[in-house]
């Protein structure tokens, strides 16, 4: 049986750790924290939850399959619930925009707003979700460890069609005439922390499956996933040990043998690394250790993908409007998205705004509401805004200042009685997030397929990779379906 040692107890080590029990390996995860679930986790304050970070649940199938594949029931786990409405978008002028996963009543909506809409919604949606489909099988459900799986015809006949080369914003605005609608693909279209304005249509894709697949919620919460996933690892024998910090990943003879932790030396057959990809190739190797494209020389020079700045409330109030999803878009909207690739904090922020509690009685007391409020701000290789206690005060009074400016929530500020954040440095320090990045390395075109960290070592025998930084990219659906690749890969290196 073979040894294996996963760094890290994040989405994509925990599934991991599942697909090679079944498999099975011997599995033990070591994790720095004390508890699993690394940036997909929980806050609990005076009865209020508050989903630390991850909150959109799309393809709920890539939720539930892994369940299927050990023999398991999801519902004997979690609690899957559809979101009709799967958006509210507010706008300055207290308008709203309703976007539904119900065809019927999405046609109705848009034509009373404009005569022929729903038809310019629908081909934006039809050919971005076409898009989606070839991406998904010639790219994303491929190891991408091998050039050949991108210089071959059927790859590049399939970049031919997808045509990723013309900016999110210039694709949207060429199908959307309505501004309010076009705005809300935009926004949309950063989901995985890329600037709309300057990178690939490509990502007109996750609105599309929004609306296709519509979005989902978990009863208690995102991190009820994350700990039905902990039980399940118990049930099938892996192990997990908690507040374990790996120092190094020991390699001899260009073989991996276990890693350092604790001064302590845990040997292994095959080590995976969950931990963030550059800081594992900063920290947890040896100075002349090389893999692919990308070491400790270079890391710096990359591009990273944009943080966040979270605000979360709970609120003695219940607020109507509110739905489990809701963005808020301000007038000055170009300004407000690209700040956060410029290296700047705009004047007018537009928001997400998630609030399960809309839904989901047991996130807060009776009567309560809770809200995590979420806006893309610049990570920390733009070195000006200092997050200090002033300027996250500043900064919180100028949203809540926005977040006013929503039909129903006028009087918010006076009915908080819990409220805290997370920070790009909260990122970096806790979750060792590479200048505090939300979404890791920037998905932009060169940055993506074979040229994103790979998966397996090319150098190492035995080390593999799986997280937001490598391939597949970032989201929490796309790092469990690259647990089954990394998962795939290694079992077939390790055939009998």
């Amino acid at each position: 049986m073979k040894k294996v040692i996963i760094i890290g107890a994040g989405i994509g080590g925990l599934c991991t750790a599942i697909r090679l029990l079944n498999k099975g390996y011997k599995v033990t995860i070591l994790e720095k924290e004390n508890r699993v679930g690394g940036k997909v986790n929980l806050k609990e304050k005076n009865g209020f939850k508050f989903d630390l970070t991850a909150s959109v649940l799309m393809t709920p199938d890539i939720y539930t399959k892994i369940f299927e594949e050990v023999g398991k029931d999801y519902k004997d786990y979690f609690e899957l619930i559809n979101l009709n409405l799967i958006y509210r978008v507010n706008y300055n002028d207290k308008s709203y925009l309703d976007i539904y996963s119900d065809t019927r009543k999405m046609i109705n909506f848009l034509e009373d707003i404009q005569e022929g809409l729903s038809i310019e919604y629908f081909n934006l949606i039809m050919t971005s979700f076409k898009k989606y489909l070839i991406s998904k099988k010639g790219f994303l459900d491929e190891p991408m460890i091998d050039i050949n799986e991108t210089l071959n015809l059927k790859s590049l006949q399939n970049l031919i069609y997808i045509n990723p080369i013309s900016s999110a914003s210039r694709y949207i605005s060429s199908k959307i005439s309505n501004k309010k609608l076009r705005e809300y693909f935009i926004f949309k279209s950063m989901y995985i922390g890329v600037n709309p304005y300057t990178n690939s249509n490509l990502y007109t894709l996750i609105p599309s499956i929004s609306s296709m697949y519509g979005l989902w919620y978990i009863k208690g919460g995102m991190y009820k996933y994350i700990s039905s996933l902990e039980r399940l690892i118990k049930e099938l024998k892996g192990e997990i040990k908690l507040n374990k910090e790996v120092s190094k990943v020991i390699i001899k003879n260009n073989n991996v043998i276990g890693v350092k932790c604790d001064n302590k030396i845990y040997e292994s057959d095959i080590v995976i690394c969950n931990a963030d990809y550059p800081y594992a190739i900063k920290d947890l190797f040896e100075d002349n250790f090389k893999e692919f494209r990308y070491n400790k020389n270079n890391i710096d020079n990359k591009d990273y993908s944009c943080s966040v700045f979270i605000i979360y409330l709970g609120l003695n109030k219940k607020y109507e409007n509110l739905k489990v999803h809701n963005i808020y878009i301000n007038d000055n909207f170009r300004e407000s998205i690209e700040a956060a690739f410029k290296g700047y904090i705009p004047k007018q922020p537009s928001l997400y705004i998630y609030s399960p509690s809309s839904i989901d009685e047991s996130m807060c007391p009776k009567g309560c509401s809770v809200m995590n409020i979420i806006v893309r701000v610049p990570n920390l290789k733009f070195k000006d805004i200092k997050w200090d206690r002033k300027f996250i005060r500043a900064f919180r009074d100028k949203i809540i200042l926005e977040v006013k400016n929503i039909k129903g929530l006028e009087d918010i500020d006076k009915n908080i009685v819990h409220e805290s954040y997370l920070t790009p440095l909260d990122l970096k320090d806790k979750f060792n997030a590479y200048y505090g990045n939300a979404f890791g390395i920037s998905h932009k075109l060169s940055q993506i397929g074979y040229m994103r960290p790979h998966i397996k070592s090319k150098t190492i025998k035995g080390l593999y990779f799986i997280g937001s930084s490598t391939h597949p990219g970032n989201g929490v659906s796309v790092i469990i379906d690259g647990s089954k690749i990394v998962s795939e890969v290694i079992n077939n290196d390790n055939k009998e």
